[in-house]
């Protein structure tokens, strides 16, 4: 929800530092507070939840939680364990108090910090309504403490160039009073495994023609990029990364028959495991297969 994460007012202020230079150094010195508390519609924390299809297994991890409310029904609603941050001291004290008192006891904890600062490494699910600025300072942290398969979902504000693998849009009355307007935008992203680099392919029984380095440029969840086989170079086609799966289609070469089979896998770091169907359907036989990362992105940014 949006609290006193980042108020217009420090927008402006931060607008004024900027013209004046000092940009980095006011981010790093000025609390991340002030701007007035706007809690978040129960009808949107509903569809915010549905969105990241929360259920029992997940941990729902609230930046700038407000009253605690996307938390408190995460966990009474779903069954779901989680906690919330926000600066205000207030806010966070009031937050704990309503969830003692439903009974979710450490089911649903809430902590006075800075969001940015907030260890979210155990997140399954990230929750957010925070100003623009605020979700593209938060991106970098959303890329590299994330795992990959994690789901964000953002009330109304985005990650600007990484755009999101779901959108919803819907009209909500009760909104107009807090904030002047009624329309809502919901937006869901799927962290993506980092596959950006060069990979050693390898297939079970030997069964390519000649060894082959695949080559990945990654922007967030899209991908593209051609394999070297042997003295020949084609592209890979078709590749699709959601968190921690990929797959992709390689040029098989003559020995079998010229085709482009699809490649299905799991990612875990520099390696990753699937199998490959060889042959055409029916009768094709499927082979285990595995990519060891042999050169990391040029550009690492592009994660």
């Amino acid at each position: 929800m949006m609290t006193k994460t980042l108020s217009i007012a420090y927008g402006v202020l931060l607008g004024v530092l900027t013209a004046l230079g000092g940009t980095a150094r006011a981010q790093d010195d000025l609390p991340r507070t002030a701007g007035p508390y706007v809690p978040t519609p129960q009808t949107i924390v509903d569809r915010m939840l549905q969105l990241a299809a929360v259920s029992k297994d997940d941990v729902v991890v609230d930046l700038g939680s407000g009253d605690g409310r996307i938390v408190r029904t995460a966990a009474k609603v779903y069954g779901a364990s989680g906690f919330g941050v926000d600066i205000d001291r207030e806010l966070v004290e009031r937050s704990n108090a309503a969830a003692k008192s439903e009974g979710l006891g450490a089911r649903a904890v809430f902590v006075q910090q800075d969001v940015f600062k907030a260890d979210i490494r155990k997140a399954t699910v990230v929750t957010l309504y925070v100003l623009p600025e605020m979700m593209v300072g938060l991106r970098p942290k959303m890329l590299s403490e994330l795992r990959p398969g994690t789901r964000i979902v953002s009330h109304d504000y985005h990650f600007r160039e990484w755009l999101p693998d779901n959108r919803l849009s819907f009209d909500v009355p009760e909104k107009r009073d807090a904030v002047g307007f009624s329309s809502t935008s919901l937006y869901l992203w799927i962290v993506p495994a980092a596959v950006g680099g060069r990979w050693r392919l390898e297939v079970a029984d030997n069964k390519l023609p000649a060894p082959v380095t695949l080559n990945f440029r990654q922007l967030f969840q899209n991908v593209n990029g051609e394999a070297q086989v042997g003295n020949r170079t084609t592209d890979i086609a078709g590749t699709k990364v959601r968190g921690d799966t990929i797959e992709f289609a390689l040029d098989a070469g003559p020995r079998a028959g010229g085709d482009r089979f699809t490649y299905r896998g799991t990612v875990k770091g520099d390696v990753i495991e699937g199998q490959v169907a060889w042959g055409m359907e029916p009768g094709a036989r499927r082979y285990a297969w595995k990519a060891t990362r042999i050169e990391p992105p040029a550009d690492k940014l592009a994660h």
